[in-house]
């Protein structure tokens, strides 16, 4: 047995040394930044370009690689943004080989058409960093970056534009590091162009105050940071789309950039009602494609960054907005609030338009390495009007066990009949407001020595002003409730309110660090804070002039006087003192904070806690009552980070944080608001704060070799002395009256897990999986009716979501299926008839084909289901085909041209539904989702400057070696344009 053990080892050595000797080796490097390029495909090729393997830079640009046996071969290392390069190498006697810093040039010519190379990871890992390759993710010409994020795993773009990565909202969005559009992440979502994008990056950004000092203050903010490619770090670029359609949609779109190494302008213009969709190329269980209504929007804005050297940096940006909105809503709603059924329906139909400019600014001056000084200044105004047209009805049973809408005059007149009906109401309403703020944030940071010690001092200030006016005219149908006649009892509210505003804030804040052994700093921070707010509404009250008094008036915008004309005294006649409400808030918060900052190799480690005493003084005169009333309390947030570095791409973090929440001092008056007789509100001086503890574990892995992205999170909270409503339901009128209560047991907890990962070594066969769980432990108060103590009620919701999809592309073809699953499973603990289990489902796949002479189509279809909703009329099946042809024009594809067709088959429906403790909700909207548009795109770019773009004019030999022939669909390859 020995003998044969060692004659094995004896076999197998020799094999082993000839593959450690045939080891090549390298590092590629750009050759402005000096940096290695990492994620490059590195292919080994035989001299007759037959494929033998691949692998991919790692994060500093090495890359190491074994041939198979002793001979010639030819390297090409690609990666977007680069010119492709292609080294000879001739490997003998099993010897290793180095090929020293091989230097890769910024493709500028690929800004105007780029040639897709070679098969980018979708996904890779750095520290708590989530980088996605654009390249990866192929989105039609003409697309912006928002249809870009929809295809990544783990991203949802909602109906109003709110961007969430793996369950977080995006709340600032970068390009190239720098803030962009600082407070508007819908102008860069829809406007900045796929085409210049190289990589996107998700993490969580810190505040400005705890980069500078370390201390963890709990504002890190969720980003997107959009990497352009190489080589736009010099010229101009221009970009223009016009798009015509039916059913009356437009979209135009124009953008225009100059970049200097120290400075980025860009200018934007958007005009379109077709809700910024773009070409839907992901398809994928998307149900009701993400438009709310149909809206018109206008938009101009400006850009700015500037760098000087390592001192000084400022960011900027002004915009203008303008909208119009046309949103039609119907809703079907079950409350959870009472042992009866309290069932409600309504139709509402609301026009807007508004305007608003918006600037903020961001400069930051290092006078020395020892200094950093930020200065932040913010402007905004803006107008906004409103018309609202609805009716609703409330009844006790299920209104869809007997009849399809119940709404419409007949069916309304069957439960009736059936003595279901509560109430009806219908009401009209316009509105008007006028919003002014200014704020700046000025932050200085020294450092005392180099052992860490530094001081930081902060100071904020923000005032903002606004009126408001408000009409509105309701009319009600009590059903169950008789008047002296022995009729059904009917009442007006008639009110137009007119509501100015102002508020004023300022800030002071000073930090320490102070180092106590190596590597460990014990960091001290103090804040006051003091907030002033005045509201002081005047109601006038219209409701005893009869219910014909202002019958046929149509509304419209600030159409005050079509109504005042009907008085027949001065407005002023009509003043509610009563209803009229003034009222005046004055906060002075003290923020004391400690924290124990350690930072190994391996790991780092923050904890600390946060003693806030505040001192509340509110004065309100309501409902004939005088209030001046002041409060002390004290707030405790505990905090706990810790992060785990496994290696520079593997690594866990968990991080806790306790939260104390007061309640608002209107909840704590003993008023009774009783002004709108459906809606009547209650204080409750004995309610106590409630305290929350949240916990977040994120693991994220990445193993280059087989291009695999691993990435999980847990997130847990639970609330002690929460704050709950407690709704007494009346079921004779329909009516609710709300009393804020404390409750116990409101907890939830969510999961998700990401799995991408290549299946061959060049990345053409792809697989991703996103998959995430979540449970809610809601908890709320039942009342049996009016007269009768509420009960605690739970109620218990468990979702589950899992995207799966798998795909192939080459340099011609790119095939994508994939499936999606959402399922809703809700128990009420006392009210089983409200037990929900629904289910949407989508399968289908998208084909994108480019063809040798440029030209690209695309196409995506999916079935889209629902399962379990009680009108019917929502369960359905959707069969969604969408597409696209594209044909690109002129020398470097710089004008395209293509036709878009949505919803062929005219099936998508737009619908969502909402549940929570108090109850679930059902709306759908209008929308035109069948059309087809026809896109003229020019594009312009410039750049790299004129030695770099005579460059591109030598022969590619001349460059790094023969290029060998593409063996693609019809031999030649697609060119990628990119537009915006």
């Amino acid at each position: 047995m020995k003998k044969l053990i060692l004659l094995s080892l004896m076999a197998v050595f020799p094999m082993l040394v000839c593959a450690q000797g045939r080891t090549i080796t390298g590092k590629l490097t750009d050759r402005d930044t000096k940096e290695g390029v990492m994620m490059a495909t590195v292919q080994m090729l035989k001299t007759d370009s037959t494929f033998v393997k691949g692998t991919l830079t790692n994060g500093s640009g090495e890359f190491s690689i074994a041939a198979p046996d002793n001979g010639k071969y030819l390297l090409r290392f690609t990666s977007v943004g680069y010119t492709s390069i292609v080294k000879p190498v001739v490997i003998s006697e099993n010897k290793d080989k180095d090929m020293g810093n091989i230097v890769f040039s910024a493709d500028a010519i690929m800004l105007k058409g780029a040639t897709v190379v070679g098969q980018a990871a979708k996904v890779t890992v750095q520290e708590d960093t989530i980088v996605y390759n654009a390249s990866a993710y192929r989105t039609p010409e003409g697309s912006v970056v928002e249809e870009l994020v929809k295809k990544l795993p783990g991203a949802q773009v909602d109906d109003d534009g709110k961007i969430t990565i793996n369950g977080k909202e995006v709340k600032k969005i970068l390009v190239d590091g720098k803030e962009f559009m600082t407070g508007d992440t819908k102008t860069a979502m829809k406007n900045l162009p796929t085409s210049i994008i190289d990589k996107i990056k998700t993490y969580e950004e810190k505040s400005d105050l705890a980069k500078v000092t370390g201390i963890d203050d709990g504002e890190e903010e969720t980003v997107l940071d959009f990497g352009t490619k190489k080589g736009m770090n010099k010229g101009y670029m221009a970009n223009a789309d016009a798009a015509i359609g039916t059913h009356g949609r437009y979209a135009e779109r124009l953008m225009g950039g100059y970049f200097k190494d120290n400075m980025k302008l860009m200018l934007f213009g958007n005009a379109n009602n077709t809700n910024d969709a773009g070409f839907p190329g992901g398809g994928g269980g998307r149900f009701g494609g993400g438009r709310q209504g149909l809206n018109a929007s206008k938009m101009l804005g400006v850009n700015m960054n500037y760098t000087q050297g390592k001192k000084f940096n400022l960011n900027g940006n002004v915009r203008w907005n303008h909208g119009n909105g046309d949103v039609r809503t119907a809703q079907s709603t079950e409350n959870f609030v009472s042992s009866a059924g309290s069932f409600s329906n309504s139709l509402n139909q609301r026009y807007t338009r508004d305007n608003s400019w918006n600037s903020s600014f961001r400069l930051e001056w290092k006078p020395d390495t020892m200094t950093n000084i930020l200065f932040r200044p913010t402007m905004s105004y803006s107008t906004s009007d409103g018309i609202t047209m609805g009716t609703s009805a409330s009844y006790n049973e299920d209104p869809y066990m007997y009849v399809d809408d119940p709404l419409s005059e007949e069916a309304i007149g069957e439960l009736a009949d059936r003595d279901l009906m509560v109430n009806t109401r219908k009401n009209r309403a316009i509105s008007y407001g006028n919003n002014k703020s200014l704020g700046a944030m000025l932050q200085y940071n020294r450092k005392l020595g180099n052992k860490g010690r530094n001081l930081t001092l902060r100071a904020d200030v923000k005032y903002k002003d606004a009126d408001n006016k408000d009409l509105s005219t309701t009319d009600v149908h009590l059903y169950q409730i008789m008047d002296k006649y022995g009729n059904d009892s009917t009442y007006q509210t008639n009110r137009f309110n007119y509501t100015p505003t102002t508020s004023t804030s300022y800030a002071v804040q000073a930090t320490y660090s102070e180092p106590i052994f190596r590597a460990m700093f014990l960091q001290f921070s103090y804040k006051f804070t003091y907030k002033y707010n005045k509201s002081d509404r005047s109601t006038y009250d219209f409701s005893n002039m009869g219910e014909d008094f202002f019958n046929g008036i149509s509304p419209e915008y600030r159409g005050w006087d079509g109504y005042f004309s009907r008085l027949d005294n001065p407005l002023e006649d009509y003043l509610d003192t009563k209803l009229s409400r003034f009222s005046e808030y004055t906060n002075y918060i003290h923020e004391m904070q400690m924290m124990l900052r350690v930072i190994r190799q391996k790991y780092r480690m923050n904890v600390g806690v946060m003693v806030q005493p505040q001192k509340t003084h509110f004065v309100q005169d309501y409902q004939g009552v005088q209030t001046d009333m002041t409060k002390n309390v004290v707030n405790v947030t505990p905090t706990f980070d810790f992060r785990y570095r496994f290696s520079k791409v593997h690594n866990l973090r968990i991080n806790y944080r306790g939260s104390t929440s007061q309640p608002s001092m209107s909840d704590l008056l003993d008023i009774t608001d009783d002004s709108d007789p459906l809606n009547i509100k209650k204080g409750n001086p004995g309610l106590k704060p409630s305290f929350t503890n949240m916990l977040r574990i994120n693991y994220n892995n990445y193993i280059q070799k087989h291009q695999r992205a691993v990435m999980a999170a847990l997130n847990y909270s639970n609330t002690r002395n929460s704050i709950s409503n407690m709704v007494t339901y009346d079921e004779k009128t329909g009516g609710r009256t709300t009393r804020p209560e404390n409750i116990n047991g409101n907890w939830n907890m969510s999961g998700m897990l990401m799995f991408n990962t290549a299946i061959d070594s060049t990345g053409y066969w792809n697989v991703n999986t996103f998959t995430s769980v979540g449970y809610n432990n809601y908890v709320g108060y039942l009342s049996i009716d009016k007269n009768a103590d509420s009960q605690k009620n739970t109620t218990r919701t468990t979702t589950m979501s899992e995207r799966l999809s798998g795909s192939y592309r080459n340099s011609w073809l790119e095939v994508e299926l994939d499936g999606t699953l959402n399922y809703t499973h809700t128990r009420n603990l006392l009210q089983s008839q409200s037990n929900l289990d629904t289910w949407q489902f989508s399968y289908g796949g998208s084909v994108t084909v480019y063809m040798p002479w440029g030209m690209s189509i695309a196409t995506n279809m999916h079935e889209n289901s629902r399962r379990g909703y009680n009108d019917n009329s929502m369960n359905t099946n959707e069969l969604i085909w969408n597409a696209q042809i594209n044909q690109p024009f002129l020398k470097g594809n710089a004008l395209n041209v293509s036709l878009q067709f949505y919803d062929i088959l005219h099936n998508q429906s737009n619908f969502s539904r909402t549940i929570n403790a108090m109850q679930r909700s059902d709306t759908q909207y209008n929308s035109i989702n069948s059309y087809a548009m026809l896109h003229v795109v020019y594009r312009l770019n410039l750049f790299g400057g004129k030695a770099s773009r005579n460059e591109k004019r030598r022969p590619e030999v001349e460059r790094g070696g023969m290029m060998p022939p593409d063996r693609g669909f019809g031999g030649g390859r697609p060119q990628r344009g990119g537009m915006f």
